[in-house]
């Protein structure tokens, strides 16, 4: 059938309208890009605060079936009660990141030849939304399943360092050749940073073991925990992490002795003690809700700092800054000319 003289029309007015929308797209870093990335960043961290407060208020379950809320409807009726609030507010948030995430990948599109790096993180970002989008249904379904919420929550700390790694790379150009350290220092820097990823993991086990399971609608049939020493867990817990502090003491000392920059490695030092401090007291006060919720958040950001000191072992050298820089800084401090 061919198409009439309206359908040829209207096909010119939607490729014209979408031909004004890419050309209003950036075609190099600029303001919106910038933005963009930060918005990533800052929706995972929050993204971490308030899963948590899901699960601290035991409201894993308020929405009791996936990917509806009830069996009749995709939102929360009012005879779920704050329970249902929270658990669909937190579903809601997701839309939020979806569209802060398909923003970020628009900005950097025109220009991904120039600078394949920030499509990669970008798109690395928009697969995993449909991706823990299905892992929370899974863990709805799965009756809030200790490992589930795990893996859950690893995928979110992955996701942390991916839009680190992203504010960074639109912030300072892409992965340079030259060394801002000698090797001893960013051997100690990658050894920071395995210490501090087994003590998210064993950290997750021990949350897996506590108190705080996700749900107490049901005193006879409470959500699963995994079944492991939650006490011996806390101790086993704390040796990665003061030996992750202790490294990080090291940069710092490093740092200073080499006369680097040591901003980061400070802002690290500065949340690993807070840290410390919360998951100590944590420990002493029987877990309560505000403080285990604080030390999520603080993890999430833990491990956002460490990955820009892990990114800053390298300075992006003039030669390997392509021309979608937009008035990046050399090493030494000028500004790098955008042909």
């Amino acid at each position: 059938m061919e198409p009439t003289g309206q359908d040829r029309g209207l096909r010119r007015t939607i490729g014209g309208g979408l031909e004004a929308i890419r050309d209003r797209l950036p075609t190099t870093v600029d303001r919106r890009v910038r933005i963009t990335a930060w918005l990533s960043l800052v929706f995972q961290i929050v993204l971490i605060g308030t899963g948590g407060a899901v699960r601290l208020t035991a409201s894993g379950l308020g929405c009791p079936t996936w990917p509806r809320c009830t069996a009749d409807s995709f939102v929360n009726t009012p005879e779920m009660g704050m329970h249902g609030v929270i658990e669909f507010g937190n579903r809601l948030l997701t839309f939020v990141l979806a569209a802060v995430t398909i923003a970020a990948f628009l900005a950097v599109v025109r220009f991904r030849r120039a600078r394949p790096d920030l499509f990669r993180l970008t798109l690395l970002q928009g697969l995993s939304i449909p991706f823990q989008a299905v892992l929370g249904g899974i863990t709805v379904l799965t009756g809030l399943n200790p490992y589930v919420v795990g893996a859950h929550f690893v995928v979110s700390v992955v996701l942390v360092a991916v839009t680190a790694t992203l504010v960074w790379r639109v912030q300072h150009g892409p992965r340079g050749r030259r060394r801002a350290a000698p090797g001893w220092y960013a051997a100690l820097a990658r050894a920071a940073s395995a210490m501090l990823a087994v003590t998210v993991v064993v950290g997750i086990l021990t949350t897996g073991a506590g108190p705080h399971a996700g749900d107490n609608s049901d005193p006879l049939d409470p959500a699963p925990r995994n079944g492991l020493d939650a006490g011996l867990l806390q101790h086993v817990h704390s040796w990665p992490a003061y030996l992750t502090l202790a490294l990080v003491v090291a940069l710092v000392a490093g740092a200073v002795a080499l006369r680097l920059r040591s901003g980061w490695p400070v802002a690290l030092l500065s949340v690993l003690v807070t840290q410390a401090v919360v998951g100590i007291s944590q420990a002493r006060m029987g877990l309560p809700e505000l403080l285990v919720g604080l030390h999520m958040v603080l993890s999430a950001i833990t491990v956002a700092l460490m990955t820009v000191v892990v990114l800053s072992l390298r300075v992006p050298a003039a030669e390997d800054v392509p021309p979608a820089m937009d008035g990046a800084r050399a090493p030494g401090g000028s500004s790098i000319p955008v042909s």
